[in-house]
């Protein structure tokens, strides 16, 4: 009985070595390996903010009453600022697709245009969220004395200065918490973008992709970035409207 001994060179062999599942470059591979992860951090997140508001909903803010303040508007419109923070950020993905076809094509100017738009795009979105941080922490009126329900379901009352991590004049302190916590992690993403688009557009603009005859760095870059537009959509979806 003869047998057929497979060595590193017989090409033959799925187990040979030299070759990329599914065609993919380590690069990409890793990408995915981290947007992976990533995404059960941020389920984990939402879960459990489910899970709280579940266990108090008579108490739990509305979010439609807490974010209503609009820049120029004195006002109240519900959700209406958020609302535009989601458009700039899906925007910012639909210029991000365009940078990476151009890249495709080899086409520096307009991968520098439609990336220079991204960055622009990431900004604006994290300056956005920084103005909704300040005014749910200041809150409507300061020093205004409020009813409001403890993290163990009691009225009490107190006199407040918005929100933070130990009193909420909306409701329910935990509700801060997870607002905190869940916008300020998918913020840190997004800011982290903005400077990882800014670190390649500048070696867009030096010719680096284009001496190594290849874009294949805005790919990646852009898996990263539609990642966290697709985890504001559900964030928006579950935190703010449900």
């Amino acid at each position: 009985m003869s047998s057929h001994a497979v060595t590193e060179t017989d090409s033959s062999s799925d187990w040979s070595g030299g070759k990329s599942p599914f065609g993919v470059s380590y690069g990409k591979m890793f990408m995915w390996f981290f947007l992976v992860s990533d995404a059960l951090t941020f389920s984990g997140l939402l879960c459990a903010y489910g899970f709280m508001r579940h266990k108090h909903p008579e108490v739990w803010p509305n979010p439609g009453d807490v974010f209503t303040h609009f820049p120029g508007y004195d006002g109240h419109i519900p959700l209406a600022y958020v609302g535009l923070m989601t458009l700039i950020l899906i925007m910012s993905s639909v210029t991000m697709v365009l940078a990476v076809e151009a890249g495709h094509r080899n086409d520096k100017k307009k991968v520098t245009f439609w990336l220079f738009l991204t960055i622009i795009g990431g900004a604006m979105f994290v300056g956005s969220q920084a103005w909704e941080w300040y005014h749910f922490i200041v809150g409507t009126d300061h020093g205004a004395v409020r009813n409001f329900v403890n993290n163990d379901g009691v009225w009490v009352t107190e006199t407040f200065y918005g929100a933070n991590m130990k009193v909420n004049e909306y409701g329910l302190p935990v509700f801060a918490n997870f607002f905190f916590f869940i916008t300020g992690f998918h913020g840190f993403h997004v800011f982290s973008g903005v400077i990882i688009n800014i670190v390649i557009f500048i070696n867009v603009l030096a010719g680096t992709y284009e001496k190594r005859g290849h874009y294949e760095m805005i790919e990646k870059t852009g898996l990263y970035w539609h990642f966290v537009d697709l985890v504001w959509v559900f964030v928006f979806t579950f935190f703010y409207l449900l």
